[in-house]
C-alpha cells in the first residue's frame, strides 16, 4: 500500500525478541536492560497472524530481527511457516552469527532467503571490547564463510571511532568471499545516543578511503535487497561495499518500511516512540478486518521523515534490541 506521501510500503522488520547474547554498546547498556516477559512476547501464532495482514495490505518481505532473533527457539520452524503464507515473496534474517551455524541447514530448508551478519571489527581484542562478551570476531567469520555462496549474505559493520582502522580490512571480505559488506552510520538512539557526537560518524571521506586500495570502486545501479543501502563494486571484488547514510543523507523520501517490535507495537519510523500497539487487539479476540485497519492507518500515517539531524526531536528512548535490530 501507499502511505500518505506516496511512497509504496512493503517491506516489514519483525522482531522475534528483546534478547540477546552480545552487549554491543551502541544497542544496549553495560548492565542490560529489563527484557519482555515471556506473557508479553508475540507467540509464533500471533507474529503469522500479523503477517497475514500485513500481506493483504501490500507487504511482500518480512526481515526478521532481534536482539539475537536465533535465541528464540524453533526460529527456523517459524521461517518455513512465514513463507508458505500466501503473498509472502521474501524472508530473509538479520543476526550476529553465532548461534548460526547448525542452524543454517534448517534455515535453508525453511526457505530463507538472505542472511545480514553483523561484524564491526576483524579484530578479536576489539569485537570483544564493543559486544562485551567473550566471544570472537573469529567466530562470525566463520559464519559468514559458512553463509556464502550458498544464499545471499550482506554483513553489517557500524561505523565506530575506534573501528576507523578496520574499514580496508572489513571491506576485503568483498573480494575474498561472495559477501557485500555495508558500512552504516550510527543511529543517536537509545542509551549510546549521548556518547555518539554530533554529525559523527559521517560517510563522506568513506569511499576516498577505500578507492585508495579499489581504485575503480564504482557505483551499483540495480538492487541488492530492500534497504537504503547505496552499492559500489570494482572489478577485483566479488560482492559489493554498501553505504548506509541513515543520518547525514535521509533517504526518508524512498522509505519502504514499517517495524513490529517483539511486543507488537508496529512502528512507521525508528526514531519516533509512536506506533500502533497491536498485541491489545491479538488478544481481545478481535476480528482480521480491525487489525487490518489499525495496521492500515498506522502505514498510511507513516512520518514524512525521521529527525536523526534534530536529536531534540527523538521520541523514541528504548535501546536498538527493544525497537526491533
Amino acid at each position: 500500500m501507499r502511505d500518505e506521501y506516496g511512497r509504496t510500503i512493503d517491506y516489514m522488520r519483525l522482531s522475534l525478541t528483546d534478547r540477546c547474547n552480545l552487549r554491543c554498546r551502541y544497542c544496549m547498556p553495560a548492565e542490560g536492560c529489563t527484557l519482555t516477559t515471556h506473557t508479553d512476547l508475540l507467540r509464533y501464532e500471533e507474529l503469522l497472524r500479523v503477517a497475514q495482514a500485513a500481506v493483504s495490505l501490500g507487504i511482500t518481505r518480512f526481515k526478521l530481527t532481534g536482539g539475537e532473533p536465533l535465541v528464540r527457539r524453533d526460529a527456523a520452524a517459524f521461517v518455513q511457516a512465514l513463507k508458505s503464507l500466501p503473498g509472502v515473496q521474501q524472508v530473509t534474517l538479520t543476526t550476529n552469527g553465532l548461534l548460526l551455524p547448525p542452524l543454517l541447514e534448517p534455515l535453508l530448508q525453511a526457505g530463507l532467503d538472505a542472511v545480514n551478519i553483523s561484524l564491526d571489527t576483524r579484530d578479536n581484542a576489539q569485537y570483544q571490547a564493543i559486544t562485551r562478551s567473550r566471544y570472537t570476531a573469529d567466530e562470525v567469520l566463520d559464519a559468514v564463510r559458512l553463509c556464502a555462496g550458498r544464499l545471499p549474505t550482506k554483513i553489517n559493520a557500524v561505523l565506530l571511532p575506534e573501528t576507523a582502522t578496520q574499514l580496508i580490512p572489513l571491506a576485503r571480505l568483498a573480494q575474498e568471499l561472495p559477501v557485500d559488506v555495508r558500512f552504516i552510520e550510527q543511529m543517536p538512539l537509545g542509551s549510546a545516543a549521548a556518547a555518539i557526537p554530533p554529525n559523527e560518524p559521517c560517510t563522506a571521506s568513506i569511499l576516498d578511503r577505500l578507492r585508495t586500495v579499489w581504485p575503480q570502486l564504482a557505483p551499483v545501479h540495480q538492487a541488492r535487497g530492500n534497504g537504503p543501502a547505496q552499492y559500489f563494486s570494482a572489478p577485483e571484488l566479488q560482492g559489493c561495499i554498501g553505504l548506509i547514510q541513515a543520518v547525514s543523507h535521509s533517504f526518508c523520501s524512498h522509505c519502504n518500511r514499517v517495524r513490529l517490535t517483539c511486543t507488537g507495537l508496529l512502528k512507521p519510523c525508528l526514531c519516533y516512540a509512536e506506533g500502533v500497539p497491536l498485541l491489545p487487539l491479538l488478544r481481545s479476540g478481535a476480528a482480521d478486518n480491525r487489525l487490518r485497519e489499525q495496521m492500515r492507518q498506522a502505514i498510511a500515517h507513516k512520518p514524512a521523515a525521521h529527525c536523526f539531524a534534530r536529536r531534540e526531536a527523538i521520541t523514541e528512548y528504548h535501546n536498538m534490541n527493544q525497537i526491533g535490530g
